[in-house]
């Protein structure tokens, strides 16, 4: 980080407030817990979690030292590795979700691709049928064209994962694609990445912006 992106000594003892403010919220809603799900104790945790992390990045930005806190890593879900040490074959696992945000774009988007492809008068009616559109659009085009172009296609992204598991050697022709997902073992996983709005940085700042007024 440049010294111009440096932020103030102001800027890291509102964060350190922030923390303050957050602990005692914590401590309030764990207190006064309704039941073992309580929503208002997990929003309480997450606001923790959020003050925490910034506290973090602007203390070591502006003075070059860290917390003994540690924001839990979805990586810390997984049991310890128990794969083989040299890999012979690997899996590729991945999730993406998506809300059908804008349902007649998917329509359209889909009747297109429908129309061009049956330029001899055979292509298919999508009409009204999201589940078709679908259809059609995930048979048009590559998992990762869809991810770079979803809100052209009326989507929405959500959280998405991509486990790498390794193997000591590929499956037989044919043998998991009954039940692709059935076999997925969480210790045979050499590295995970996961995209999720709980990590966007720009959501932190505004969280803790939301702190701060809150305080005053």
């Amino acid at each position: 980080m440049s010294d111009a992106a440096q932020p103030t000594a102001a800027e890291v003892r509102a964060a350190a407030e922030a923390v303050k403010v957050a602990l005692d919220r914590h401590l309030a809603a764990v207190e006064h817990r309704t039941g073992e799900d309580d929503p208002a104790v997990s929003e309480a945790f997450n606001a923790l979690a959020v003050a925490a992390e910034v506290y973090d990045e602007r203390l070591y930005h502006r003075y070059d030292e860290v917390t003994p806190f540690e924001i839990p890593d979805p990586d810390d879900s997984l049991p310890p590795y128990a794969g083989p040490e040299e890999p012979n074959a690997l899996s590729v696992l991945i999730r993406r979700d998506y809300a059908v945000a804008e349902p007649q774009r998917l329509l359209a988007q889909a009747q297109r691709i429908a129309d061009v492809e049956g330029d001899d008068g055979t292509g298919a009616v999508v009409g009204s049928s999201v589940h078709a559109a679908l259809g059609v659009l995930f048979g048009e085009y590559e998992p990762d064209e869809i991810a770079s172009r979803h809100k052209e296609f009326g989507l929405e992204e959500g959280d998405s994962t991509l486990w790498v598991a390794a193997a000591e050697e590929l499956p037989e022709p044919g043998e998991w694609l009954s039940a692709p997902f059935d076999h997925a073992d969480p210790q045979q996983v050499v590295c995970r990445f996961d995209v999720s709005a709980v990590f966007d940085e720009d959501d932190l700042d505004a969280d803790l912006d939301d702190l701060e007024e809150q305080e005053v």
